[in-house]
């Protein structure tokens, strides 16, 4: 059952690690209450999206940014900042 969620931060992109770019989504494991794998729906820049939270094994959640998503709000490079609305756990 999805539960709502109303987060809102601004991270810049990171290539680096398990994934090719992604956003530290820090004070996660406090927000989410959890270190484990967490799926949400949000909003990147405006622009809608499904993902996994990943744990980043100590500290705070990674959060993966497929290629279509880094097309569509224009910004893939490193150092670049975003800003996220978390809207919904879905687990």
């Amino acid at each position: 059952m999805p539960l709502p969620l109303d987060h809102t931060f601004t991270a810049p992109i990171e290539k680096d690690g398990a994934f090719a770019t992604y956003l530290t989504v820090d004070g996660s494991p406090d927000l989410l209450g959890t270190r484990k794998a967490v799926k949400v729906i949000g909003t990147m820049d405006g622009h809608a999206f499904a993902a996994t939270l990943m744990p980043s094994g100590k500290g705070p959640h990674w959060l993966p940014v497929r290629t279509e998503l880094c097309r569509a709000i224009g910004k893939d490079q490193a150092g670049e900042q975003v800003t996220v609305h978390l809207q919904q756990r879905l687990t």
